[in-house]
């Protein structure tokens, strides 16, 4: 659905624009000298409609650099929280892993030793002679 009405948008702006164009092709005198405005040394000779489309493109360029500019700040606490989190990641893998392995280090020095065989109950081999609780039978 949003694809069509981007398409509608797109067809309808086209449309406008080559209505403007044909309404507005007369040419007129661009002209970059301010103090002889009879026969200035700069000046660029346009039809009305390229003129004016090309003013509304260099201020759609003008308002994207300055929104650039402004978002700066953004942009900023952006990347350093970005890094944070890369840091806290990190730090969080290494943790764990530290934990992981203390608990296997932990279940190998608490585990009882049967002399190498499975205990008679049938459980494993770290819960033998306790309930489901935990009690010591």
């Amino acid at each position: 659905m949003r694809k069509f009405f981007t398409t509608l948008l797109v067809i309808l702006l086209g449309l406008f624009f080559i209505i403007f164009a044909v309404a507005n092709r007369h040419l007129v005198t661009v002209s970059f000298d301010p103090f002889n405005s009879t026969t200035p040394t700069v000046a660029i000779t346009l039809p009305l409609f390229l003129v004016l489309i090309i003013v509304a493109i260099l201020g759609v360029i003008a308002g994207g650099v300055a929104a650039w500019f402004r978002q700066h700040r953004w942009r900023r606490a952006a990347r350093q929280h970005e890094a944070d989190a890369r840091q806290a990641r990190a730090e969080l893998a290494d943790l764990r892993a530290a934990l992981a392995a203390a608990q296997a280090e932990r279940r190998r020095i608490t585990a009882p030793s049967n002399g190498g065989t499975a205990p008679s109950n049938g459980g494993s081999p770290g819960v033998v002679g306790r309930d489901k609780q935990g009690a010591t039978l």
